[in-house]
């Protein structure tokens, strides 16, 4: 391990930390990291064997999400399945969610690169979209992975609005799961936080994309009402947008229900399962507040880990070509399969 591993992981022990963060040139700060993601976007294809999976959403609306399993050319997989949850307007292909794939297939491990209802290549396989609280189709989705992807555990990993959900699901889990960790990467865990800061005259080009980007996704559903239809088309901003069609759409009185009901922050307490919560001072859309609010509240299986720099889901840091937040993933669970590797030869 090399010395600045070494010094964030250390840090990263205890409940909640502040880690060093130093830029990689020339994305220096909040923005340029952000947007790296968006200005070095890759495709090159992934170093697996790679297969569809679909799962059925257990509501009974007829919807099914889709993943893409990769499982690494390497014989022999070494510790639990990796399950990637992308962000708002993303998917199995977000740049994030490949990055993240590639540094665990070159470890070992089998990744399920999962698209949220109504996401990916496959979105016309739902009718509806997927919110911050949409934890039960993560359950569904847990539930209809195979004896073989659930033999060695699964670790799941949420990116911004995935790991809000994630927090969701974890607080409520069924009994009988074989959930190993957990991490989160820049969630929005007080979306009504996330949303006025989103809405900030200096974040205005950011909100207009993302506004735009989340309504060609919505309209490309094919069962809308006309007056859904038109709601979303008017849409000003995404406070209007969750006000006027996700709320009401999935059973909430009004946007502002719908934040204080689906926040993370909140179900921090009931999370027994270990889970790492990353998140950087600098993020321009995601308020660091609520991270350091909870800094005095964590429970004890949840470990807060805030840096200095690297933006919303950037983390691109000197001297490394690998996002510092995959390495501190990967730390968080190296701890974690040593511990119950001393448990197993001790018993």
């Amino acid at each position: 391990m090399d010395e600045v591993t070494r010094e964030d992981a250390s840090q990263a022990a205890g409940g909640f930390r502040i880690a060093d963060f130093n830029d990689r040139p020339p994305w220096w700060g909040g923005d340029l990291q952000t947007l790296r993601n968006f200005f070095m976007a890759q495709s090159e294809p992934l170093p697996s064997m790679s297969a569809t999976l679909e799962f059925e959403a257990s509501d009974g609306s007829g919807d099914w999400l889709t993943g893409r399993l990769e499982r690494p050319l390497a014989t022999g997989v070494a510790g639990p399945l990796i399950l990637l949850i992308h962000g708002l307007t993303g998917c199995e292909d977000s740049t994030y969610v490949r990055a993240s794939a590639r540094f665990h297939l070159a470890r070992g491990r089998s990744v399920l690169r999962l698209n949220l209802r109504g996401a990916g290549p496959y979105k016309r396989a739902a009718k509806s979209y997927y919110h911050a609280g949409c934890a039960a189709d993560i359950q569904d989705v847990l539930d209809g992975l195979g004896d073989e992807q659930n033999r060695r555990g699964i670790f799941l990993v949420g990116f911004s609005l995935g790991g809000n959900i994630l927090l969701n699901l974890l607080a409520g889990l069924k009994p009988g799961h074989r959930i190993f960790g957990a991490a989160t990467v820049s969630a929005p865990i007080e979306p009504l936080e996330a949303c006025r800061r989103l809405m900030q005259p200096r974040n205005a080009l950011y909100h207009r994309w993302l506004l735009k980007r989340m309504k060609q996704d919505v309209l490309a559903l094919a069962e809308l009402t006309s007056r859904e239809r038109r709601d979303i088309t008017n849409a000003r901003s995404v406070y209007e947008f969750d006000d006027r069609w996700v709320a009401p759409r999935n059973g909430f009185r009004d946007a502002e229900d719908y934040y204080d009901r689906t926040a993370g922050a909140c179900r921090i307490a009931s999370i027994s399962v270990p889970t790492l919560l990353l998140h950087a001072q600098n993020d321009p859309w995601i308020p660091v507040e609520p991270y350091l609010d909870l800094a005095s509240s964590t429970a004890s299986s949840v470990q807060v880990l805030v840096a200095l720099s690297g933006g919303h889901v950037g983390f691109h840091e000197r001297g490394h070509a690998e996002t510092w937040h995959d390495r501190m993933i990967d730390v968080f669970l190296g701890g974690l399969l040593t511990a119950t590797s001393d448990f197993d030869n001790d018993s």
